[in-house]
């Protein structure tokens, strides 16, 4: 039978509802229990014995087995599955105002209906926990059949496009989303805890920036103005801890127009925290602790597993600076060359392709660790100071001249986090954002232009701060083992469907 067939069937089954009376789509149902707590509370409950107490449920049928005066339904809720087990006597002496109350039950049901019950608990003599059904309701009429039983939604494309059947057949889906609120509830905790507060910012802004990111455009009529989508929350964030605030965040959305891949999704979660009066090393303690604590009351352990390999969250993690990973794993030592083009000939010897536009060192460095060294990072690693060419809003490193005070941390070979000493010097910033448009005006799409609001702000004077970012989707991949972030997103962004020709 077509799709089609199976909707007009159903149909007829609500049109047969509404002339008995019963209304196939009902306003509310008192629930007293769900089905994980009745499983739990009841695991010893012997075979073939009652309780005697009334509970209240309501789910959707997810399977039934009909026999004679006899049915089984399996009913799914929230917290997981039950068994119903209905009796047509049973049924019928409890419900004398509805004439073959049990006949309906039977003939104008399917699976994916919603449907409310009462009854007592019993454990059949097959050992299965279930519902004596009393009364019941079907509170809402399915139109569209699940997909099959025994296969699930396993086409990719459909369970991104249809979350919500992809939520209905597939618990470990559910658990997941579950799991992201319980990891972004407990971020939330702790930096609260730390006396951190959370401050929203604007999402449509005059000026993007605070990332290299190509942005999405908008305009306001009223206005007549074009305005961004935001690319990050750095910069409106900077402006609080000028205004006095000392430790903030923000965890929300954030736009790039760019591309999609299973590490990238046009909107995605993001926080950033910004702390006054510390510095990178402070953020890299703060940073293992974000990722640690969410970790262990989620998961109730450091020892997790993505995609078959096995990770270890024991705190402390690796740190070490971005040259001697890339003189590990290369030979190169970036700190000797005395010229780009000395430094070029040797990085393509090394097998470092691409870099004939390249005109710094600092790029051919950070080059060459993309090429060679980032995949390698599985286990928990803090790379640290970062090339100043690469890191615009980044203080320069108090010790190290042409770097600048910057970490971003690796974990299954790809970035996780990115922090660093905050640039307070409102001169150095300037010439570092008109470098910045500079590149935009040559053609650089990531590139942005100088918000002169943000740099007014600095002159009013910014002490001395570190700030980070993390993405919430991948460490919420990582934490759920979830192989693209699709997985981690409940709606990512889809092509329409093409109409079939």
């Amino acid at each position: 039978m077509s799709s089609e067939d199976l909707r007009s069937t159903r149909l007829d089954k609500v049109a047969q509802l509404q002339a008995l009376g019963l209304n196939p789509y009902a306003y509310r149902w008192e629930v007293t229990h769900h089905a994980a707590e009745l499983q739990q509370q009841y695991a010893e409950l012997p075979n073939g014995e009652e309780v005697e107490i009334e509970v209240a449920i309501a789910g959707r049928i997810m399977a039934r087995r009909v026999f004679g005066k006899l049915a089984f339904f399996t009913l799914q809720d929230e917290t997981g599955t039950i068994q119903l087990y209905l009796d047509k006597g049973k049924i019928e002496a409890s419900m004398p105002e509805v004439e073959n109350a049990f006949a309906h039950l039977k003939q104008l049901t399917d699976a994916g209906d919603i449907l409310g019950v009462k009854g007592n608990l019993r454990r059949t003599d097959k050992g299965e926990l279930s519902v004596g059904v009393s009364q019941y309701q079907i509170l809402t009429k399915s139109l569209l059949p699940l997909p099959d039983k025994w296969h699930g939604l396993t086409d990719v494309e459909k369970r991104y496009r249809q979350r919500y059947v992809d939520l209905i057949v597939n618990p470990e889906v559910q658990q997941t989303f579950r799991r992201r609120a319980l990891i972004t509830a407990a971020i939330r905790r702790l930096l609260s805890e730390k006396n951190f507060i959370e401050i929203e910012t604007p999402v449509l802004q005059t000026e993007a920036g605070g990332a290299d990111a190509r942005p999405f455009i908008t305009h306001h009529n009223t206005l007549e103005m074009d305005l961004y989508l935001r690319i990050a929350t750095e910069l409106h964030l900077k402006r609080l801890i000028v205004g006095g605030f000392e430790r903030v965040f923000e965890m929300g959305r954030i736009f790039r127009n760019e591309g999609i891949s299973t590490r990238h999704n046009p909107e995605f979660t993001s926080i950033e925290v910004y702390q006054a009066y510390g510095d990178y090393l402070d953020m890299m303690d703060l940073t293992e602790e974000l990722i640690t604590v969410p970790a262990q009351e989620v998961l109730g352990t450091l020892q997790i597993s993505y995609q078959g390999e096995a990770i270890d969250l024991t705190r402390p993690w690796r740190r070490i600076t971005m040259h001697d990973l890339v003189k590990e794993h290369t030979g190169l030592d970036f700190t000797q060359f005395t010229s780009v083009e000395e430094a070029k000939t040797a990085a393509k010897a090394a097998g470092i392709h691409g870099i004939d536009e390249i005109q710094s060192i600092g790029k051919l460095l950070n080059e060459a660790f993309e090429q060679k060294v980032e995949t390698t990072l599985i286990q928990p690693t803090f790379v640290t100071d970062y090339p100043v060419e690469i890191s615009p809003l980044a203080k320069p490193h108090r010790s190290k001249p042409g770097l600048v005070e910057r970490f971003e941390l690796f974990i299954v070979g790809r970035e996780t986090a990115n922090g660093f000493s905050e640039l307070t010097d409102p001169i150095d910033q300037r010439d570092r954002l008109e470098a910045q448009a500079a590149r935009k005006a040559a053609g650089d799409l990531e590139a942005n232009s100088v918000d002169e609001d943000f740099l007014t702000a600095l002159e009013y004077g910014m002490p001395p701060t570190v700030g980070m970012g993390m993405g919430i989707d991948r460490l919420v991949m990582l934490l759920c083992d979830c192989a693209s972030i699709r997985d981690a997103v409940a709606f990512p962004l889809l092509k329409p469907e093409t109409p079939e020709s």
